[in-house]
């Protein structure tokens, strides 16, 4: 962390908590303040030992217990080093007891697809893909895991659907012509055009992975499916995103193709700023005439006559010439409860966080949370849904400093925040060699078992995922 990123961290932070002060401000870090005129709920977090190592990774309340697996350099059943930057991650099928959970590698190098070398990749230079492991549920084992999906860049959110596949996102509009579009730091070896969705275990006749693009080339983060109307949402991670859904032509077969649109928040050009939460706005759609253009005209124009670079944002501004709104970056995206629920990671009047929520039947907004400060919540990025209906967030935030390290919250249906577990990795090359302090590394791809007894989640880095069991009705009291 930086002098000044140090300050401006301390600065949002003391300046939003007001007569709180420095004292509370540091403690609101290890347990959790609520905003006025919200019940206060605190969650004392101890070092928790896990199962598998020994090691105290994570702190978490009294009576929760966790499992690690799929270290990053660990072998996998298939003989391939488990890859790097575990992210997105959902269960996807179950045989009794035992669970298929499909999970995303978020790795933007381009070279050889050496950690993919199993199956057919898309794209023989990108190095990033989806691996797969098995959990049994009732012995709170974990079982085994291999590569199922490769060759594709920067496989960062994604999201399950209802008939038992993985939809991963690439965040990155990088390809082959890239020299002609970016600068030298940005220039790639890619052979094949990313910025696609890809269903994992669909492919062509030959066996080749299917990039949906009609579901939009652009900086993908999560997707959520409508179990009732088999409806897709997507979002959007950069500063100017927006927030899409895409109607299947056919139910259930998205290589069928279909139509992409960018939601309109009525009254609401952009909404990157604060709002009170429980607004609720309505909302219309706008048909994007283009899915797949990764830059807009104009800024393809300044590449060729003064070398500026692509500004990744063919889909969204078709979306916003006709009305579409404007949300500050948005990623995590879950269908439950019958709504969809998506957050703004730097959303907020303290660029903190917002968690908003659509309801398809109604075509309304609602903002079910707005972080106050940065100890309060400090960027949401992943986010689930449990089986007991509250939400799951995984922070992400830019901050990184030992004395803050990332965490993972619960928020009830209703918007009440509680702290459920602290990032507490520190390594000394008790395992692959791993040393540092990863306390400050984000919290990704949660998920939970059908039955709501265990909660999957990863620690990006150095790359590792836990399965997390205990008193769920506490945590979401």
């Amino acid at each position: 962390m930086t002098d000044r990123n140090r300050r401006q961290f301390l600065s949002d932070n003391f300046s939003a908590l007001g007569s709180f002060g420095v004292t509370a401000a540091l403690a609101g870090l290890g347990q959790n303040v609520v905003q006025a005129g919200r019940m206060k709920t605190t969650s004392v977090l101890r070092p928790t030992a896990d199962e598998t190592t020994g090691m105290e990774l994570l702190r978490l309340p009294e009576g929760f217990r966790y499992r690690t697996f799929g270290w990053t350099g660990d072998i996998m059943s298939d003989g391939t080093p488990t890859p790097r930057a575990h992210d997105g991650m959902g269960v996807i099928a179950g045989e009794g007891d035992v669970l298929t959970i499909c999970r995303n590698h978020e790795i933007s190098n381009d070279g050889r697809a050496i950690a993919f070398q199993a199956g057919k990749a898309y794209d023989r230079r990108a190095q990033a893909g989806c691996t797969e492991l098995r959990f049994d549920s009732a012995k709170g084992e974990w079982l085994d895991s291999r590569v199922v999906f490769s060759g594709t860049s920067r496989n960062c959110a994604g999201g399950v659907t209802p008939w038992g596949t993985w939809l991963t996102a690439e965040e990155t509009v990088l390809g082959p012509l890239d020299a002609d579009h970016y600068k030298d730091d940005k220039v790639r070896t890619f052979e094949k055009t990313h910025g696609w969705v890809f269903e994992v275990g669909h492919t062509d006749s030959n066996g080749d992975p299917v990039p949906l693009k009609d579901m939009g080339r652009f900086v993908h983060e999560a997707v959520a499916v409508d179990r009732n109307s088999g409806i897709v949402y997507l979002t959007e991670d950069r500063s100017t995103s927006g927030f899409y859904r895409f109607l299947p032509n056919t139910p259930e077969k998205l290589a069928d193709g279909g139509r992409l649109e960018m939601a309109e928040i009525v009254g609401q050009s952009d909404l990157r700023g604060g709002f009170q939460d429980g607004v609720e706005f309505d909302v219309r759609w706008h048909v994007i005439d283009d899915p797949t253009l990764a830059h807009s005209p104009e800024s393809l124009q300044k590449v060729s006559k003064e070398g500026e670079v692509g500004d990744e944002l063919g889909v969204f501004k078709q979306g916003q010439a006709k009305g579409g709104s404007t949300f500050s970056r948005l990623e995590g995206c879950w269908f439950g409860n019958g709504v969809v629920y998506f957050d703004a990671t730097s959303g907020g009047a303290a660029k903190a966080g917002q968690i908003w929520q659509f309801d398809p039947e109604k075509q309304t907004l609602k903002l079910l949370f707005e972080s106050p400060s940065k100890p309060v919540l400090n960027m949401p990025d992943n986010l689930c849904v449990s089986p007991q209906g509250g939400l799951v967030l995984c922070e992400d935030n830019d901050y990184g400093a030992n004395e803050f390290p990332q965490r993972a919250f619960t928020l009830s249906q209703d918007g009440k925040l509680k702290l459920l577990a602290e990032n507490n990795v520190q390594l000394h090359g008790e395992r692959n060699g791993f040393q540092g302090d990863f306390r400050t590394k984000e919290w990704a791809g949660a998920t939970f078992s059908p039955d709501g007894r265990w909660l999957f989640i990863n620690l990006q880095s150095p790359g590792i995922t836990c399965a997390i069991t205990g008193p769920w009705k506490d945590a979401f009291a």
